[in-house]
């Protein structure tokens, strides 16, 4: 990210409001999706390769829910491939170009912090979509919002995490910051299995990008 995204997210960092700066950067954008690094105007691409290989079968609309959707690619696509979709962003900004974006979309745009999600969430969903969200976020949160992201999984759900992956248990300079295996452990320890695992790698770069799938 540039500097001066490094000092959005550090002014908001020493006011311990650590996902306050998604709002501000979409708010300071005015539009342009040029000025938001994440913003590429279509679906994850991982993504779109596990929805055609994990069609929905049966006539009931598995229940999706997308964390932190950006601008909406994502979300979309779900809703495309057969998914009841809610698809949140801490940035009401964010939410409102979505809805612009795609004003006949059948996907339930709302504004929701993963800090502090609404109950009637909890284990509701079939399916979890976390993209690089965990990874924008300091490592003195992570274990609260990895926790946050099982607390919407049904018991029967399956959770998508797709991010960077560092090899050292070191702190990283960020945002973002990759995960560590340790940290993606701790799904594990909440119950949820490692079942596959689709990794890019990139030349003369240790980070590499993985999506990531968990059941119980």
């Amino acid at each position: 990210m540039t500097m001066e995204i490094k000092n959005l997210v550090e002014k908001h960092l020493q006011n311990n409001q650590p996902s306050a700066w998604f709002e501000e950067l979409y708010a300071q954008a005015n539009q342009n999706p040029q000025q938001i690094p994440w913003a590429h105007l279509q679906p994850n691409q991982q993504l779109i390769e596990w929805l055609k290989n994990n069609p929905i079968h049966g006539k009931q609309k598995p229940q999706a829910v997308i964390i932190g959707c950006g601008l909406g690619d994502d979300a979309q696509a779900f809703a495309e491939a057969g998914y009841h979709v809610t698809a949140f962003d801490v940035s009401p900004t964010a939410i409102n170009w979505c809805k612009q974006r795609f004003p006949h979309s059948p996907v339930d745009y709302v504004t929701a912090d993963i800090f502090h999600l609404p109950s009637p969430w909890q284990q509701k969903f079939d399916l979890i979509w976390e993209c690089r969200t965990i990874q924008a976020l300091p490592l003195n949160v992570r274990a609260q919002v990895i926790k946050q992201v099982v607390a919407l999984a049904k018991p029967t759900a399956k959770i998508l995490v797709s991010t960077h992956i560092r090899t050292t248990e070191e702190a990283p300079n960020g945002p973002p910051w990759p995960l560590s295996s340790g940290e993606l452990n701790q799904f594990k320890q909440l119950g949820w299995q490692e079942k596959c695992r689709s990794t890019i790698h990139r030349e003369n770069n240790p980070i590499s990008i993985a999506m990531i799938e968990y059941q119980q």
